[in-house]
């Protein structure tokens, strides 16, 4: 795994900043997994990683929708994994589709469905809650057994 040195974030604003520096970068195919407790800022980082891709609309969580698309310089597949009781309702959505796709898949709560992701996922870790500092560490996966914890810490 190659992972870029973390990054220590304090405010909202530079959770986007930095999500909207990666997205600058994805091109089509690319899956994006992000972990982090509750409350870490993951559809922070997820809305700035948006803006990065063109797309003019805010990034919302879809926890209770599963997924939300948007339309940037590259279709944009946001999934929230968080409600999902089991890999066999993520392959019935059709992830394995979606990373297949044409676009750009992010996955919120990625450390539910590791053995789904492809084995070169970007996988970000945020670690921090509440007002404290974010530090976010974006990593190249080579999932599954790659060293990636299933837990996610």
């Amino acid at each position: 795994m190659t992972a870029l040195e973390p990054v220590l974030t304090r405010a909202p604003e530079e959770t986007q900043a930095l999500g909207e520096r990666l997205g600058i970068t994805l091109e089509a195919g690319d899956v994006v997994g992000l972990i982090g407790d509750l409350g870490a800022g993951k559809t922070c980082f997820i809305q700035g990683l948006v803006r990065g891709l063109g797309v003019t609309t805010r990034a919302t969580s879809p926890t209770f929708v599963l997924i939300n698309e948007y339309r940037g310089r590259l279709p944009v597949h946001h999934v929230d994994a968080y409600r999902v009781d089991s890999l066999a309702e993520l392959l019935d959505l059709g992830l394995p589709e979606l990373f297949a796709s044409d676009g750009v898949t992010v996955v919120e709560w990625a450390d539910k469905l590791f053995s789904l992701l492809p084995e070169d996922a970007i996988v970000v870790r945020i670690a921090g809650v509440g007002d404290e500092p974010r530090r976010i560490t974006i990593e190249r996966a080579c999932a599954p057994g790659s060293g990636v914890s299933d837990s996610g810490r």
